[in-house]
């Protein structure tokens, strides 16, 4: 480096430029149309003048807090602050590592100075003072210190008087910072076992009545019932008058039960037959046994048996049968045909 001797006799320091702020300043020159703020901006962040004074007011400020310590801590001493604002305006310019450096070592320094000011500020806050917190509680029970009151207690060697409800009224004010009590109650509920109260019973509202309407329908079924009654009549005397007639042909020969009731072609008809062969038997006019080979038979009871054995006697026969049943019976006993023409049944 060399220095370059003034007019007024003094070196000032004159600094080579290099290649490279040589070939930096030909290329500002090629480069004229670009932008002239963002070239200002990059003089600054390039220029040494400026780069130094940012380093040197850091410094500066890192000093000031190392040598009044001391002053800083006081609590009524907020040069702190002043010193944390002024870095913040010079953290706006920094630009290069050696800045953020120094920007952090003044973090640190000003971080430990307001930590160490916090806590002494904590202890300076939970020091208990007997004397002011006297004081405090007599003016709020109502100290007089001037009159003389007849119904007011005097304080050992203090000067002045209480009123009468002073310790009351702190006593309330104390109850404020207490929780109160929890009242006393069962967790489980109570020994005395109680049966429970009852409960309401809830009265349905009832439907007001409609109007009447005429009803036709049971004169309809009676009728119904009556014709359906003469043709169930009409037909058991025509299952009775094939059961006879069969008897007749050959009387030595039983009359299988199941040949004589089963429709090979409809099991319906099959079931109207076992419903009328059951009046016959309940009005005695035909009669079941067993054959040697434990089968049911069918028999029709002769006019002389009938009247021996009186019109009072009833017997009741009961067979169910089921399509299954129906189609087992017909492959066993091999029927083809019915005994029972239905073609000669009386209409319904």
């Amino acid at each position: 480096m060399k220095r370059a001797r003034g007019g007024d006799g003094e070196e000032a320091p004159r600094q080579n430029a290099t290649a490279g702020q040589r070939k930096s300043d030909q290329s500002d020159g090629d480069n004229s149309g670009c932008d002239l703020g963002q070239g200002d901006m990059q003089d600054e962040d390039d220029n040494p003048g400026i780069r130094r004074e940012i380093r040197s007011k850091y410094r500066e400020l890192i000093q000031s807090v190392q040598q009044n310590r001391e002053d800083m801590l006081s609590p009524s001493n907020n040069k702190l602050t002043e010193v944390l604002e002024e870095a913040n305006k010079l953290f706006k310019d920094v630009r290069q590592s050696r800045e953020a450096a120094l920007d952090a070592q003044l973090l640190v320094v000003t971080s430990d100075l307001g930590k160490e000011k916090a806590s002494q500020l904590a202890a300076e806050g939970a020091a208990f003072d007997p004397t002011a917190f006297t004081e405090h509680l007599l003016s709020y029970m109502g100290l007089n210190r001037l009159n003389d009151g007849e119904d007011e207690q005097p304080i050992g060697d203090a000067i002045g008087y209480l009123p009468p409800d002073a310790w009351h009224k702190v006593a309330q004010r104390a109850e404020s910072c207490f929780r109160a009590a929890p009242s006393f109650h069962y967790m489980m509920g109570s020994f005395h076992a109680e049966p429970p109260p009852p409960k309401q019973r809830m009265e349905r509202q009832r439907k007001a009545p409609g109007k009447e309407v005429k009803r036709i329908m049971p004169t309809q079924l009676k009728k119904m019932g009556g014709s359906h009654q003469e043709a169930t009549e009409k037909e058991v005397e025509r299952i009775l008058g094939y059961l006879k007639t069969y008897y007749q042909d050959d009387p030595t020969s039983p009359i299988s039960y199941y040949e004589f009731v089963i429709d090979p072609k409809s099991f319906s008809r099959t079931v109207e037959n076992i419903f009328h062969m059951s009046f016959l038997i309940r009005d005695g006019l035909a009669r079941m046994y067993y054959d040697n080979y434990k089968l049911p038979c069918i028999a029709p009871v002769e006019e002389g048996e009938v009247e021996a054995g009186g019109s009072s006697i009833r017997k009741q026969c009961i067979v169910s049968i089921s399509p299954k049943q129906w189609k087992e019976l017909i492959e066993g006993y091999d029927i083809r045909v019915t005994m029972i023409d239905p073609s000669n049944m009386q209409p319904e």
